[in-house]
């Protein structure tokens, strides 16, 4: 069973992965009208890329925005759950042992303990989004089932991960369920809201653009950000 999840299910899932969001990303510039305002953006476009790195940057670096700055304790929570999200899976050290037993490559790894603390905030953080989900009238009324399936599949590999790697009964199925969840996530992504690991990049450089060029620089930086 190992060989086979983490052969051709972990060949399987990486294909569609990025064949999905390839053709996301296609889709959304496909998807844009850029006949509109054709000439202002030919004139401006010196604005329009400073605009839309600006934007992404504002928003990519903790408190950077208003938006980030008027929920401090929300920021925070956010900020860390996805960081642990993101760093910890590429630099864990058993996944890059398994790169370089199957594919020849591998980055840096983290501590084991440092790697163990990030999983910890990740379970925390999706749990504090989760309670903040379910207390706050203005977010529970706009929460579905489908937002939490999406949290619950996102941190799946964590959980499972973490109870195999701190060796609870039943290691072997643990492992299986971990890079299987792994697997799953990583298909899930292009299909639902999850690919915004990639969208949000390109939006918040439309939006960025947008502003940038049409008010002629980022003088309006507090409406943009």
């Amino acid at each position: 069973m190992y060989e086979i999840v983490t052969g051709p299910l972990a060949w399987l899932s990486f294909l569609i992965f990025f064949i999905g969001i390839l053709i996301r990303v296609l889709y959304y510039i496909f998807g844009l009208d850029w006949k509109l305002d054709r000439v202002t953006y030919t004139v401006n476009m010196s604005y329009g890329i400073r605009g839309a790195i600006k934007s992404i940057l504002f928003w990519i670096i903790p408190f950077g925005s208003r938006s980030w700055r008027i929920k401090p304790g929300y920021t925070i929570i956010i900020f860390t759950f996805h960081i642990g999200l993101l760093i910890t899976p590429v630099f864990l050290k058993g996944h890059n042992l398994l790169l370089q037993e199957r594919w020849g490559i591998s980055f840096i790894t983290l501590p084991e303990t440092v790697a163990d603390i990030m999983t910890v905030l990740v379970l925390v953080s999706a749990l504090l989004i989760l309670l903040r989900r379910i207390a706050l009238p203005e977010v529970r009324i706009l929460t579905t089932a489908n937002d939490i399936f999406l949290l619950a599949i996102t941190i799946a590999p964590f959980i499972t991960g973490f109870l195999a790697h701190m060796q609870v009964s039943g290691y072997n199925y643990w492992l299986i369920a971990h890079i299987l969840s792994g697997e799953a996530l990583l298909v899930a992504i292009p299909f639902t809201r999850l690919s915004h690991i990639v969208l949000f990049f390109m939006s918040r450089a439309q939006i960025g653009m947008d502003f940038g060029v049409k008010r002629g620089g980022m003088k309006g930086r507090g409406i943009v950000w």
